[in-house]
């Protein structure tokens, strides 16, 4: 089991932190980033309780420490979750998935959006966890790196598969192994995200765009070009052109994806480094084509009949947020009939419906067909089995790594 060292955030980290909160995902809300053509910001605070995050080591604490589980007697789950994750009806004041649990299931559901960023979030529940005391969270909602870390640090507890057999059954095999937690014994998806090529059909003119290679190599769109600011998605999508699976690269695989890009950074071919600001840029034309996230793509397409994707023949990366259960929490059991609850096709399709994200759930395009066609046809939101085959997840990374791999992609993008 991992243990946390005391120590403080390297440079290249706390760059990577400003560059998420600033403009990465983290910087706006997930319904907002569909919404990020009108330009609907979130503000996030936090940095100063990030810039030095030393936090006591695990201690004694072992994994999976479970409290009384009172779910029998208190018919109550408390699960926190990113801003504007979650359908809402037309008053904006009820979420329609939740009640319908409720009241089918008698459990009331104490909804939170207290999630902005993965590193601000990690910050308010360390020191409880580390302690081995309750968080006062039943389930929490975070991305799969920091989901991989909560479970190395035996944070979180194994799931009860007796509790989850809608979400056995219904969970894509396209998420069922991650590296970090084979098989889901302390995970499941709630959505999936997945990184692109977008373009603009008018900017392009007519030039062909089918590669990462097309993006990085083209002299036609010399200066027009965008990629992520998220080292994950911009290094993944380019080990991926490269012939390299981002689940199993080497540091070497991963020094030839920087040199490539740095080659087109030097010649001008790459105008800049985005967050979801790339919105603007594709929509305007000063991008003909960039990396992006499908769940933008699918509201860009929506508003601009320019605006379309391609999914590289060499694949694409898909990253998860994950749905867990920290140590301590005195509602398991209702937690896991939460999660269970959300792999019914019904309840998924109903969600999928509002947030338009990648759907982790098997069998859910009839029921989705039936609220959004559009929605239920898209392979931005129900990958059909072609483009499911082409998903691909950047490994897990080692502190060590992830202190390297860093400060390399941000001497590339100048943070």
């Amino acid at each position: 089991m991992e243990q946390y060292e005391p120590d403080r955030l390297s440079p290249a980290q706390v760059a990577a932190m400003r560059r998420s909160l600033r403009n990465g995902r983290a910087s706006l809300s997930r319904r907002s980033l569909l919404r990020a053509s009108a330009g609907g910001a979130l503000a996030v605070g936090g940095l100063g309780t990030l810039s030095a995050c030393g936090i006591p080591a695990a201690g004694n604490t072992q994994g999976g420490v479970s409290a009384e589980d009172r779910s029998a007697k208190e018919k109550t789950v408390s699960f926190s979750n990113w801003t504007e994750y979650m359908d809402v009806d037309e008053s904006e004041k009820h979420h329609p998935t939740l009640d319908a649990f409720t009241e089918r299931t008698g459990i009331k559901v104490k909804y939170t959006e207290d999630i902005n960023d993965n590193v601000e979030f990690f910050g308010k529940i360390k020191p409880q966890l580390a302690a081995g005391q309750d968080t006062g969270r039943d389930l929490i909602c975070v991305t799969d790196w920091l989901a991989a870390r909560l479970i190395r640090l035996g944070w979180v507890q194994k799931l009860d598969p007796a509790n989850l057999p809608h979400a056995y059954a219904n969970l894509s095999s396209q998420f069922r192994t991650p590296d970090w937690d084979p098989g889901r014994a302390y995970s499941y998806v709630w959505q999936g995200i997945s990184t692109v090529i977008a373009y603009n059909k008018k900017a392009l003119d007519g030039v062909e765009v089918k590669t990462v290679s097309d993006l990085l190599d083209n002299p036609k769109l010399k200066g027009r070009v965008g990629f992520l600011s998220e080292m994950r998605d911009s290094v993944g999508m380019t080990l991926l052109d490269m012939g390299k699976d981002p689940g199993t690269f080497t540091a070497d695989d991963f020094d030839a994806a920087i040199a490539r890009m740095q080659k087109a950074v030097d010649k001008g071919q790459i105008r800049r480094f985005t967050g979801n600001d790339y919105t603007s840029d594709l929509t305007s034309g000063d991008f003909a084509a960039c990396i992006a996230w499908a769940g933008d793509v699918v509201q860009l397409k929506a508003d601009s009949p320019d605006i379309d994707f391609i999914i590289p023949d060499s694949g694409y990366i898909t990253s998860t947020d994950n749905l867990l259960v920290p140590n301590k929490a005195r509602h398991k059991t209702n937690a896991e009939r939460l999660i269970d609850y959300y792999y019914e096709p019904k309840a998924a399709a109903e969600l999928a419906a509002y947030i338009n994200y990648v759907c982790p759930v098997d069998g859910v395009k009839e029921e989705l067909a039936k609220l959004d066609e559009d929605a239920a046809n898209n392979p931005l939101i129900i990958p059909d089995k072609a483009m499911a085959k082409k998903s691909r997840a950047f490994r897990s990374l080692s502190s060590k790594e992830e202190t390297a791999f860093e400060e390399k992609f941000a001497k590339l993008t100048g943070a």
